[in-house]
C-alpha cells in the first residue's frame, strides 16, 4: 500500500483517537475535509469544517501546510496527528 498511510489520528474535540489509512497523493487541505466528513458520519456528532480545522503533527505541534501534498511531508506510517 504506497499510496496509503496509516496514521494515528486524536481528535480532542470529541477526545477519541482513530486509527486511519490515508491516500499520499492528496493535499492536507482535501485529506482535512474527508476526515471531518468521516468523523462527522461516524460519530452523528456534526464537526464544523469552517476552514479553521487544521492537521498538527502529534510530536512537535507543528502545523501542516493545507497546499502541501501528504507524500510531501513528514507524514509517514505511524505517525500521529492532531485534527484541531
Amino acid at each position: 500500500m504506497n499510496n496509503k498511510v496509516l496514521v494515528n489520528l486524536k481528535v480532542p474535540e470529541l477526545d477519541e483517537s482513530y486509527n486511519v489509512y490515508l491516500p499520499a497523493n492528496r493535499k492536507i487541505g482535501n485529506i482535512i475535509k474527508l476526515l471531518v466528513k468521516a468523523i462527522s458520519e461516524m460519530t452523528e456528532i456534526s464537526l464544523q469544517d469552517d476552514g479553521n480545522i487544521y492537521l498538527y503533527d502529534g510530536d512537535t505541534g507543528t502545523k501542516f501546510d493545507i497546499n502541501k501534498i501528504l507524500k510531501d511531508t513528514s507524514i509517514r506510517n505511524g505517525s500521529i496527528l492532531i485534527l484541531l
